[in-house]
């Protein structure tokens, strides 16, 4: 598949067979990430796969962070909305969590070693969906709390940036739609053109 094609037909696959993923494919995806641009040559990113019963520590941690914000835990709404968030990781047979460890460097930006991540990531989508499988990138505001940063060991400056929720699809396949290029793009080719 060239790389146009990737990008045009890559769509977010949040349905996907338990089927397990040859350990071969998830490491051709993390391979793609670390080719990413990182300004100096960081490499800022850090995987963390997550396959079989490790996606209960995810689970555990996705229910005790949405815990202390339920007005009464103890409810039965309560409870099947834990239980339900357990269960989230277990809706791929892979998760790849993609924190970024910022360098600290006076020359280093850090919205850049944002960006970098961000490169990586997308970078593991598209060779996700070369390789014929599906995934979806999972945020949210669980991603940058403090449970998730003690869980997979980042730092007082580092953040997890998203989870790739990798298997074989078991959706229908989606058309895609953007607004044309030339509705966001303006072209520069004189002084004037700036006013």
């Amino acid at each position: 598949m060239d790389v146009f094609t990737a990008i045009t037909t890559r769509r977010s696959i949040g349905v996907v067979k338990p089927d397990p993923v040859p350990t071969e494919l998830i490491n051709k995806i993390l391979e793609a990430g670390t080719w990413a641009p990182a300004h100096h040559g960081t490499e800022p990113w850090r995987f963390f796969v997550l396959t079989g019963e490790a996606r209960n520590r995810l689970g555990q941690t996705l229910s005790s962070i949405l815990e202390k914000t339920l007005e009464d835990p103890e409810s039965e709404e309560s409870k099947k909305r834990l239980e339900k968030v357990g269960q989230q990781p277990f809706r791929a047979p892979v998760i790849i969590a993609v924190g970024v460890e910022p360098t600290i460097n006076e020359k280093v930006l850090i919205n850049e070693e944002y960006a970098a991540v961000n490169a990586a990531i997308q970078n593991m989508l598209l060779a996700t969906h070369a390789l014929g499988l599906g995934a979806v990138w999972r945020t949210g505001k669980v991603c940058y709390s403090q449970e998730i940063k003690q869980l997979f060991g980042l730092s007082d400056n580092g953040e997890m940036l998203g989870f790739i929720y990798i298997g074989y699809s078991d959706m229908k396949e989606k058309e895609g739609k953007r607004s044309h290029y030339s509705e966001v793009t303006k072209w520069l080719e004189s002084e004037e053109d700036f006013s």
